[in-house]
């Protein structure tokens, strides 16, 4: 059942932050939220800080991480920060690394990039606001190669040189939910992260894929697995129980809510125990909840499930202030 490279040495952590933007809040307070959030991510241990690309999401307000990341790189001082991921047929590979270029000389060795190809948004903003063509998701695996080449002095197209980024090489990651990530990751030798936060379905068989078929890269010699979790630590059992709870029943209202139906409360309640609603919540099926005991427990068993090197922490509590005690909780547990 183990699939991981070192089955008696703890997965390092790190966070994903979404910058959400909570009830009666704005995008700027949320960022600031997210400033906090990363100084006291540094001050626990935590390996990083990732930022995920959303479009036309009302409470995501990460909607451009190379900026996110430059504002807050600016307030902490080592660790590591990236986008988790920029949804890469969204843009020119050119352009991102002239931006994440630009990112690595300001902040040397504290700058990551993992890719996705997904596009972050509903197909009306897809087509007619990000005027993106459906079908550039196709092209993802050569717009990852020629990034890189940018990135490392080598560029695809001659005489077509990123400035700055050339020579800084930012680590890349190749981010997925399915087999096609893990394939490519395996086949141009690349760190790879599953996004078993919010799609655990094929969690330990892409994961699996991508440790037997790995070849390795100038880049990554090894293997690397980065696998995402919920987490929901609290003081008391019955407390973690209640925070999930609320998160649950806020993220089928705003699941929903994206669909035109404002729910009452009583509306809700039905709602969360049809197959709607279970479905929903299943999405958050590798939640780890309770005291720092069960929380260790849990992530121990989650990390040799997938393998993972390193296990990403996506706080699931209904306040700021339930965060950042959960993540004291977690950094005391798992050191």
């Amino acid at each position: 059942m183990d699939q991981s490279s070192s089955s008696s040495t703890r997965a390092t952590l790190s966070l994903l932050d979404f910058c959400t933007v909570r009830d009666n809040e704005t995008a700027g307070e949320s960022m600031q939220r997210s400033v906090e959030l990363a100084q006291t991510g540094e001050r626990l241990g935590f390996d990083r800080v990732w930022y995920s690309e959303h479009h036309n999401m009302p409470s995501i307000a990460s909607s451009s991480p190379a900026v996110l990341i430059s504002h807050i790189a600016a307030k902490t001082e080592k660790i590591r920060l990236g986008a988790g991921g920029v949804m890469l047929p969204n843009h020119s590979p050119y352009v991102i690394a002239e931006q994440f270029g630009t990112l690595a000389e300001l902040y040397p060795d504290r700058i990551d990039l993992g890719l996705g190809r997904a596009p972050g948004t509903d197909q009306q903003t897809l087509g007619a606001a990000l005027r993106r063509d459906p079908r550039a998701a196709d092209n993802f695996p050569n717009d990852v190669l020629e990034l890189q080449g940018y990135l490392a002095g080598k560029p695809v197209i001659p005489g077509v040189t990123a400035v700055p980024g050339a020579g800084t090489n930012v680590p890349l990651y190749i981010l997925g939910s399915s087999m096609f990530g893990a394939s490519l990751a395996a086949k141009i030798g690349l760190p790879y992260s599953f996004a078993s936060h919010f799609a655990p379905t094929h969690l330990v068989e892409a994961t699996k894929y991508y440790r037997e078929n790995f070849q390795p890269s100038e880049y990554c010699e090894e293997p690397y697995v980065i696998a995402a979790v919920n987490v929901t630590a609290s003081d008391s059992e019955e407390d973690a129980a209640r925070q999930t709870e609320l998160v649950h029943r806020a993220r089928v209202r705003a699941l929903l809510g994206r669909q035109g139906r404002v729910l009452s409360e009583e509306q809700l309640d039905a709602v969360m125990n049809a197959p709607q609603g279970q479905q929903i919540v299943g999405m958050l099926r590798y939640t780890a909840q309770g005291t720092s005991e069960q929380i260790t427990d849990y992530l121990e068993q989650f990390q040799e499930l997938s393998g993972a090197d390193e296990l990403m922490i996506s706080l699931q509590s209904p306040t700021h202030e339930e965060s950042l005690r959960s993540m004291e909780i977690l950094s005391d547990a798992w050191a």
